[in-house]
This record gives C-alpha cells, sequence and structure tokens, in this order.
C-alpha cells in the first residue's frame, strides 16, 4: 500500500515537472515572436554614452523583420523650389527686356542738346552741329566718338573731355587755341596760335602779331604720336622767331616774310632788313640789327639793304642815291 502511494505522489511530481516545462518552452516561443515596439527617432539625435572603465560590457542581438526596428532618415523636400526659380528667372527677363525697350524707345532717354563749357569764339550751335547727338539715345552715345568729332572739323580746339549722365544730359568741356598772328598772304589772311596751327578767324583780332606773307611758308611735319592732330601752318621755331622780332617792328610797319631772307621789313628810312626764320639767336640777331643802324646813322650812311641772317657776319648793302627826307634836309 504504501509502494503504490509511493509511486503514485512520484508520477505526480513528474507530470507537474513535465507541465511546467511544457509551460515555460511555451512562453519562451511567445515572447521571440512576439512583435518588438518601433524605436522613436528623436530631433536631436541620439548621443552614446561613453561605457565606464571596468565596467561588464553586455552584447545584445536584435532580430529585425518585418515589424522590428523602424529607424526614418529625415529628408528636406522643397516641392515648389524648381518652378519658383524658372517662374523668377522668367520674371526678371520680362521686367529687363520691357527696361531696355523703354530706355531705347522713350524720348526722356534721348539727348537733344549739350551744354558747352569753355567756349570763346566758337559758338554752342557750331559745337552741337559737330556734335550730332540731336534725338540719340542716352546709352548709345560714346564720348570717345564725339571726341573724334569734334577733332576732325575743329583744329580751333587743343583740348577737349564729353561726359555722359542719364538720363540724357551730355556735358562737353573744351579748350580753345589761342592766336598769337595774323598771317596775311595776298587777299586772304588766317590766325596762327603758338604752336603754328592755322585757325580760322572769328572774332576780335587785336593784339595779334601781322605777318605779311611774300610767299607760302615751308609745311611743317603733324605730330606722329597722334594721328589726328591738325598740321601745323608754321613751324614752332619760326612761331618762336616773329613773337621774339615782333616788339623790334617800327610802328606803323608790318613784318614780312621772304622765302629767300626770312623774316624782316621795310624800314621808314627807306631800307629792307632780314633776320632769317631761326628762333635761337634772334634775340641777339635784334641787338646787331640796332648797333649797326645807330653806328650807320651816326656816320650818315643811308643802306637799302640790311642783312643779319648770321649775327656774328651782318651785311648791309649802301643805296646809291640818299633818301629824299634826307636830301630835304
Amino acid at each position: 500500500m504504501s509502494r503504490k502511494s509511493e509511486r503514485s505522489r512520484a508520477e505526480l511530481v513528474r507530470q507537474r515537472l513535465t507541465r511546467e516545462n511544457a509551460k515555460r518552452v511555451q512562453q519562451a516561443t511567445q515572447r521571440a515572436y512576439k512583435p518588438v515596439q518601433t524605436v522613436p527617432v528623436r530631433s536631436k539625435g541620439f548621443v552614446a554614452k561613453k561605457p565606464r572603465r571596468g565596467s561588464n560590457n553586455r552584447r545584445f542581438n536584435v532580430a529585425v523583420g518585418a515589424s522590428g526596428l523602424d529607424l526614418q532618415r529625415s529628408t528636406l523636400v522643397l516641392p515648389f523650389l524648381r518652378t519658383g526659380s524658372r517662374l523668377a528667372s522668367f520674371s526678371l527677363t520680362l521686367i529687363l527686356s520691357a527696361a531696355i525697350f523703354l530706355a531705347w524707345t522713350l524720348p526722356y532717354f534721348h539727348a537733344t542738346w549739350a551744354t558747352v563749357i569753355g567756349n570763346n569764339r566758337l559758338t554752342v550751335e557750331e559745337i552741337n552741329t559737330a556734335l550730332g547727338i540731336a534725338g540719340q539715345s542716352i546709352f548709345t552715345i560714346q564720348p570717345h566718338e564725339v571726341e573724334t568729332r569734334l577733332r576732325v572739323n575743329y583744329p580751333d580746339l587743343s583740348s577737349f573731355k564729353v561726359d555722359v549722365y542719364l538720363p540724357n544730359y551730355v556735358y562737353v568741356y573744351v579748350t580753345e587755341r589761342q592766336p598769337v598772328i595774323v598771317w596775311q598772304q595776298g587777299e586772304s589772311y588766317t590766325w596762327i596760335d603758338a604752336s603754328g596751327v592755322a585757325l580760322r578767324p572769328q572774332g576780335d583780332g587785336t593784339g595779334l602779331v601781322p605777318v605779311v606773307g611774300l610767299a607760302t611758308p615751308p609745311a611743317d611735319i603733324a605730330s606722329l604720336d597722334d594721328p589726328l592732330s591738325p598740321s601745323p601752318y608754321l613751324s614752332k621755331d619760326m612761331v618762336d622767331a616773329i613773337l621774339v622780332l615782333a616788339p623790334s617792328v617800327p610802328a606803323g610797319t608790318s613784318m614780312t616774310y621772304d622765302s629767300r631772307n626770312g623774316l624782316g621789313w621795310t624800314d621808314s628810312r627807306g631800307w629792307k632788313v632780314f633776320f632769317g626764320t631761326g628762333s635761337k639767336d634772334m634775340p641777339l640777331k635784334a641787338r646787331v640789327y640796332q648797333s649797326l643802324v645807330d653806328s650807320l646813322m651816326a656816320r650818315g650812311l643811308y643802306p637799302e639793304f640790311i642783312s643779319v641772317i648770321y649775327p656774328d657776319a651782318p651785311y648791309y648793302r649802301m643805296a646809291k642815291v640818299p633818301p629824299k627826307s634826307e636830301l630835304g634836309e
């Protein structure tokens, strides 16, 4: 009786243990197939702490399946960026096209008259006629082209500058050549400036040195550095010689030019005198001439021709008959 009861108690224990093992296996299986909750992604990122030294590092294996850990990557999406940039480009192109069209066609941007500063003999009308900018768009006016027109049409100008401003302003700054000589040849005459350039007579010629050309003076060479510069009518050396000799010309007498003997005049006492054309020794020539005349007058001699082209060897030729004024005395 006791043995039977012991066997049945042992069987009950075995059965109980068998059921518990089966239950634990079933629970483990259920936990293995249970869906894992999704880990939310924080916007500021995930910062992993550095493990302390000496601590036990544990390793975990995570199975990620269809329903496993879901890590999403944030993406910047601009759905209207491409369309917006195209629209902005088209709008900008349209605005610029309209602005160019209006600037080209509106009278507000067309030049009518240039403001001239620095002119004296030349009138504003004459200069504007040479400019040719009336009715032209301010955007098409090129200052260097306008300056070239002025140089070609008016050698009377020694310098000029053209400035263009919106909406339709044009300013022209000019400097006129100043005449110093009035050159008469035949029935015509012209003005000459200090560099030898011929100018159109215009205005008052008071104070200019008169010179009567008995022959055409040799042409001078224009500047090779500036092809648009006007060719001088007289050489610079000859102009300087005229200006140096002018104070020695007797009152009421005009200086003359002879192609053979150069510059000179006919003295009221009856003789002709010539000094050449070089300005280098012209002050010395004037002093030699005055000394020679004083010496001849002191001796009662009246020449008909005097040459001081070479100041170290002056030459004179005596008159055959004394002047009428002297005969009367």
